[in-house]
């Protein structure tokens, strides 16, 4: 099992093949940490649909308003939706967007990401400081590895449960 070092800044994400443990990077986008540690706190991750997933490329989900599969649930919708709370100002970093790394989605506006998040399967530099990387999978990639591919998937998969490390 991977140490966590700050529990803090670690989140857990339970896939149906095992736990995703991504460690957070709250000195390179301080927000985007928060953001992520507050809706996994009130369990609004819990439930919600990779709605857009993307061979060789990533895995989107966070959805929190349309991607919740209990609740609702249309996959057409999923993706078109973010949380309750303001958008985030862009917190563009040098961390590259390498295989494994958590990254913000947003919309053509930089200043757009919400509660929608990616896992990059491969690395990604052509994102690089143009989307907010705020994590890193240390833990469990191949449980990302073996989500149901489509645009959207035609059965997505789910994020079970996101918690912080700290709470668990």
């Amino acid at each position: 099992m991977a140490e966590i070092k700050d529990p803090e800044n670690t989140i857990l994400m339970e896939l149906k093949g095992g736990t995703v443990t991504i460690e957070l990077l709250p000195d390179v986008a301080p927000m985007h940490c928060d953001r992520i540690k507050e809706l996994a706190r009130e369990g609004a991750y819990d439930n919600v649909a990779f709605h857009r997933v993307i061979d060789g490329f990533m895995a989107q989900t966070g959805d929190v308003a349309n991607g919740n599969m209990e609740k609702d649930f249309n996959i057409r919708m999923a993706g078109t939706g973010g949380s309750d709370k303001k958008d985030l100002p862009a917190e563009f970093s040098g961390v590259p967007h390498d295989r494994g790394t958590l990254g913000a989605a947003r919309s053509q506006n930089p200043n757009s990401a919400n509660s929608q998040f990616f896992i990059n399967f491969s690395d990604n530099h052509f994102l690089n400081r143009q989307y907010t990387v705020y994590g890193r999978v240390i833990e469990g990639m191949e449980h990302v590895d073996a989500i149901t591919r489509g645009e959207p998937p035609a059965n997505p998969d789910r994020m079970i449960s996101v918690k912080v490390a700290a709470d668990a």
